[in-house]
């Protein structure tokens, strides 16, 4: 056999055995992959949050976004879900059936501002059956089953306000008021307080009460009514977060120099006061409330103890305090 037959049959040789190998560790079995952790039944993922808690407010209005800003940092913090759920307008019957709306969901918590808290107690007694803890905020409704009140005591509020008024009017001379909503309980003692430390304590004259009973509109109506009624009036005193937006719009178009006080701050409250549309707005501390009522619901759906009462008082905020 010469020596190039030889050459020739090794490579075949050679070549048969590589593709031998290859058949081989193709059909060879793979490795078996290391056993995966078995699915956790019950448990949440990381990004999940711990909590959802829903805020009911009375109405969408300036006020309450300030409120929102502060709850939604502190839920954030907390891995709190927030849902924030408003009436376009006051509406009693679109609040109770938000209220009803959480309670299907199953959050773990709800805070609400009761426009009529009668009305509110079978859908907060219901929340509560369901095992929902309901924190109630700046109008409280003592007659349910809500876990805890965050506000300030209103006829306290309304005195301190007559206080100012007085500071203000050095006890004598002519008001006109303007008040939300009748039959609330909040804004009613609001007022009763106010116009029994005016009657104590002063020689000031209250011309007239108005009640826009919620709306926008008839605030406005009212105070021009009013200052056309009683056009030597000295102060404008506004109750509620409408009567005080409305007070606002009114002294712009009319260019009044009378004083007004005025209860609750917004941004266009502050704006008003810096530009002298306003002379002395009494605040509740309202930005704390989204912190308060995070921090009320964390603490008792976790079983620990809270005040029932959150009293979050009331300061006289005037320009010379915001400069």
């Amino acid at each position: 056999m010469s020596v190039t037959l030889r050459t020739w049959l090794l490579l075949v040789v050679i070549l048969c055995l590589f593709i031998a190998i290859a058949v081989y560790k193709d059909a060879a079995p793979a490795a078996p992959a290391p056993p995966s952790a078995p699915p956790s039944s019950g448990q949440k993922n990381v990004q999940d949050p711990a909590y959802t808690f829903g805020i009911i407010y009375p109405m969408a209005h300036s006020f309450y976004e300030v409120i929102t800003q502060y709850a939604e940092k502190t839920a954030a913090a907390n891995s709190v879900q927030l849902l924030v759920k408003a009436p376009e307008e006051i509406n009693i019957e679109q609040q109770i059936q938000m209220m009803e709306t959480m309670i299907k969901m199953r959050v773990d918590g709800i805070a609400i501002d009761p426009i009529d808290p009668d009305a509110l107690i079978p859908a907060i007694n219901k929340a509560a059956d369901a095992g929902i803890p309901v924190v109630c905020f700046e109008t409280d409704a003592p007659a349910s089953r809500r876990s805890a009140y965050i506000g300030p005591d209103h006829y306290k509020s309304g005195a301190y306000m007559g206080e100012i008024v007085n500071k203000l009017m050095k006890g004598k001379g002519m008001v006109l008021v303007e008040s939300g909503m009748a039959d609330v309980s909040s804004q009613k003692n609001r007022l009763t307080g106010m116009l029994d430390y005016l009657s104590r304590h002063t020689e000031i004259q209250v011309l007239e009460v108005g009640y826009n009973e919620g709306s926008s509109d008839k605030a406005l109506k009212d105070m021009e009514r009013m200052i056309d009624d009683h056009p030597h009036f000295d102060t404008l005193i506004t109750l509620d977060i409408l009567s005080s937006t409305a007070s606002i719009l009114l002294w712009k178009a009319k260019g009044l120099k009378r004083n007004v006080v005025s209860i609750g701050m917004m941004p266009n409250v502050k704006e008003a006061l810096i530009n002298g549309q306003m002379t002395s707005v009494i605040s509740q501390d309202e930005q704390v409330w989204g912190d308060d009522i995070i921090g009320q619901l964390l603490h008792t759906v976790r079983g620990e103890s809270a005040p029932s009462h959150i009293n979050t008082g009331v300061r006289e905020v005037t320009k010379d305090s915001l400069e």
